[in-house]
């Protein structure tokens, strides 16, 4: 399929998201569209796939000029989309969820299973996504969620697959799957919209980058392009790809892990006698692939999970088992790893987030009566510190794009005198430009002599902020070292082996 975007203008309001677009995708290209958070990415493939209609400009698909009225038609006409949060229902099987709304029936309307299964199957042979089509979605990790809503698209004869920042929830060897099935799906004749932040992402999958900014394209590029030539047609402005920072000079211990034990939802042991600790003026980065028991870890550690046995220490007092409020009041700053879930209230505006920490406290209230102009006050000084692009303090928060979300989050944590400094998973999802910031600020914390322990997926980041660098596997620790250790040792140590073993 070859699809033409001419001229396309999306306004909400006042708001221009897209404005005058151009954009051609080839049969069997892989086009790849680049852009900040906000940039107007995810507002262009809605227009595509009828979800959105456009005040401006038409769209054009083997040379006919096509008006979609909603998803439905887009569907018809041989367009796929997997957003970027999954629209599965969580207890249906895979089956169920690929065939929802094209379901195969037989006598009385009920859903003839086996059908299903059989085209499942029968696609996934094609291009290669195995996957269980009685499995249920639920029990499924995030890849192969992903890789259900692939099959759901192809299922339905798709042509062009828009792929809406993918990778966002994804491992690193998830990535590696999902760009070996975006090339396999390519030679085979579909057309990809790949639409991410990502430069290696970009340079590593795509046959042309268009960079759009601020809602317009700002041209097509192709993937030999540098990366900071295309940071700086992302952002407008020069960006520093790599952390900046001196030497660690760390003092006194502030966090202490000892022997911790900690259960998942299910029951089972997931953090199993983890021992580690934070000195501050000092980063510690815990590396492992996602669901090694990181996650569980930092809820024990903001109080959100309960410890089973073991210890936790901050600053010698022992906080095992304390509410978060509690540990707040010891000097946690928490940047958690689902912001919308954990680290934002999405009905609320983004005054009310600055302060969701400190809501009952002077300046922000007297007698149990909210003081509105301090809490006003202090959402115009922590959007001007931070950068935070909004309309108004009182926009709710749900309305700013991924990377001023994080900015709310990490300003409200970073305004406040802190022990220590708690961030998982601190830019997933960011572009360029919002990651340079808060690996800025946390850096700047560190340098003030806060103790910091980063939980991150990405070694890059791993890399580039820790000054030790600890790797978790299976819930327990497979060794501490220092950031100089090679990527090979820790890649290693991520699948289990010792910090001594590795070095051998």
């Amino acid at each position: 399929m070859r699809i033409e975007l001419r001229g396309i203008t999306k306004r909400f309001g006042s708001f221009t998201a897209n404005d005058r677009i151009d954009l051609v995708v080839e049969p069997g290209e892989i086009h790849c569209l680049l852009g900040e958070n906000g940039a107007g990415k995810s507002t262009l493939m809605n227009v595509i796939f009828g979800q959105l209609q456009p005040e401006e400009g038409e769209i054009v698909i083997d040379g006919e000029t096509i008006k979609f009225a909603n998803s439905g038609e887009a569907v018809r006409r041989g367009i796929g989309m997997v957003h970027q949060h999954f629209m599965l229902v969580p207890v249906f099987s895979v089956a169920e969820n690929v065939v929802l709304g094209f379901e195969p029936t037989k006598s009385f309307d009920r859903l003839d299973r086996k059908k299903a299964a059989d085209e499942i199957r029968r696609v996934s042979k094609e291009y290669g996504l195995e996957v269980n089509p009685d499995a249920v979605i639920e029990e499924l990790p995030v890849g192969l969620q992903q890789r259900v809503e692939i099959l759901k698209a192809l299922s339905q004869d798709a042509e062009l697959l828009i792929l809406d920042e993918p990778t966002a929830v994804l491992t690193p060897q998830e990535i590696e799957a999902l760009m070996a099935i975006m090339r396999s799906l390519a030679k085979a004749g579909k057309s990809i919209l790949f639409i991410t932040h990502k430069l290696k992402e970009v340079r590593a999958v795509g046959d042309v980058i268009t960079v759009i900014r601020q809602g317009r394209v700002v041209g097509s590029v192709p993937p030999t392009t540098s990366e900071a030539e295309l940071a700086t047609m992302m952002v407008g402005r020069d960006v520093k790809l790599t952390v900046t920072k001196e030497a660690a000079a760390p003092g006194d211990e502030v966090l202490e892990i000892r022997d911790l034990v900690v259960r998942d939802d299910r029951g089972l042991a997931v953090v199993n006698g983890v021992t580690l600790n934070v000195r501050a003026g000092e980063i510690m980065a815990l590396a492992g692939v996602q669901g090694n028991g990181q996650t569980e870890l930092v809820e024990a550690l903001a109080g959100m999970r309960r410890i089973e046995s073991g210890t936790i220490t901050v600053r010698g007092r022992d906080v095992t088992n304390n509410k978060p409020r509690e540990m707040l009041d010891e000097g946690l700053g928490h940047i958690p790893e689902d912001r919308q879930r954990n680290g934002l209230v999405l009905s609320m505006s983004v005054a009310d987030n600055l302060v969701l920490n400190t809501p009952r406290r002077a300046p922000f209230a007297r007698r149990g009566t909210r003081n509105l102009d301090a809490v006003e006050q202090n959402a115009r000084q922590q959007v001007k510190d931070f950068d935070i692009r909004t309309t108004s303090t009182r926009e709710l928060v749900s309305s700013l794009s991924g990377g001023n979300q994080q900015k709310v989050i990490v300003a409200r944590e970073l305004s406040r005198p802190l022990a220590f400094l708690v961030a998982s998973q601190p830019t997933r999802g960011l572009d360029v430009g919002s990651i340079e910031y808060v690996h800025r600020q946390i850096v700047n914390q560190r340098n003030e002599g806060l103790g910091v322990l980063i939980v991150s997926s990405e070694l890059d980041e791993v890399f580039a902020l820790g000054d030790r660098i600890a790797v978790m596997h299976e819930g327990r620790i497979t060794g501490v070292v220092d950031a100089t250790t090679s990527r090979e040792t820790i890649g290693l140590m991520m699948a289990g082996a010792s910090s001594q073993s590795a070095h051998d």
